[in-house]
């Protein structure tokens, strides 16, 4: 007569079975959306005033980075390209200053580089040494200094000023591979101290609650790593380059020095070049 609406021992109600299978899916939402607040995309949304992981010192860290990452980018071009052109040009501008008959052609030849080509300005220092102590033979000048002193002093300027160009923007990569890391690591420990504060001030310790600011905090490290890296690696590279071209620099320099000394360069294991014109007369032109 009446029904029995009782629900059997061990049994689930519905609605229950539902709220039960309903849970995970909540839970596996809520750590979805965040994951998605650990992404940089998120951190550069969340660049702001109120945003507590970006105060003056995480914003500070921040720019800090960036402008690490432009000089590196911007020396590590410019580098390139340089050490490029000379790298490629070296050779044949050594090879026709010795072929060239004349020493006044191959002077002028030098004058015709680019003014950013190293060994033809290190060539123009020592001819213009070697002319102007041939015009002030019999003067104090060559009293105080004889004619290979004079273009020994000319020729360690020159190479010392070139080697100096040479080298530029090797201090700044050097800079940024050295302590990039540890500014990114500052960002870090500053961004994960907030975060803890938040965390304990709001008293939830949950997956949403702590992702996103850790996460933040956390690629500030990887941001760090990624500036530092390309800049040691360059780094490294162009002091390998720089060291060949430095070479080829004293030995270009050895050979000049030989020749406007001594009227003829001294080759290794050959026999010396037949002597031409070791210095001209007129002065010579520089870019």
């Amino acid at each position: 007569m009446f029904q029995d609406t009782s629900t059997p021992a061990g049994s689930v109600p519905p609605a229950a079975d539902a709220a039960a299978a309903a849970a995970p899916t909540l839970g596996t939402n809520s750590n979805a959306a965040a994951l998605k607040e650990m992404g940089f995309s998120h951190l550069i949304q969340n660049y702001n005033p109120t945003n507590p992981n970006f105060d003056l010192v995480g914003a500070i860290v921040f720019v800090t980075l960036c402008l690490f990452s432009v000089m590196s980018i911007y020396w590590i071009v410019l580098n390139l390209i340089r050490n490029t052109a000379i790298r490629s040009r070296m050779n044949n501008i050594m090879r026709t200053f010795w072929e060239t008959p004349s020493a006044q052609e191959a002077i002028r030849f030098m004058e015709e580089q680019p003014a950013s080509e190293p060994f033809s300005k290190i060539a123009l220092d020592c001819a213009s040494a070697a002319a102007h102590h041939q015009r002030h033979e019999g003067s104090r000048l060559v009293e105080a200094l004889n004619r290979s002193e004079f273009i020994d002093r000319a020729l360690r300027q020159a190479v010392a000023r070139e080697s100096g160009r040479l080298e530029g923007g090797l201090t700044v990569l050097a800079t940024v591979g050295s302590t990039g890391p540890f500014v990114g690591l500052l960002g870090t420990v500053w961004g994960i101290y907030h975060a803890l504060i938040r965390i304990s001030a709001s008293g939830d310790a949950s997956m949403s609650a702590v992702a996103g600011p850790v996460g933040e905090a956390l690629i500030m490290t990887a941001f760090g790593l990624f500036v530092a890296i390309p800049a040691v690696l360059a780094y490294n590279f162009f002091v390998r380059s720089n060291r060949v071209i430095l070479a080829r620099f004293d030995e270009f320099a050895h050979d000049l020095h030989d020749f406007f000394a001594t009227g003829s360069r001294v080759e290794a294991g050959a026999a010396p070049a037949p002597a031409r014109t070791a210095a001209p007369a007129a002065p010579v032109a520089r870019k």
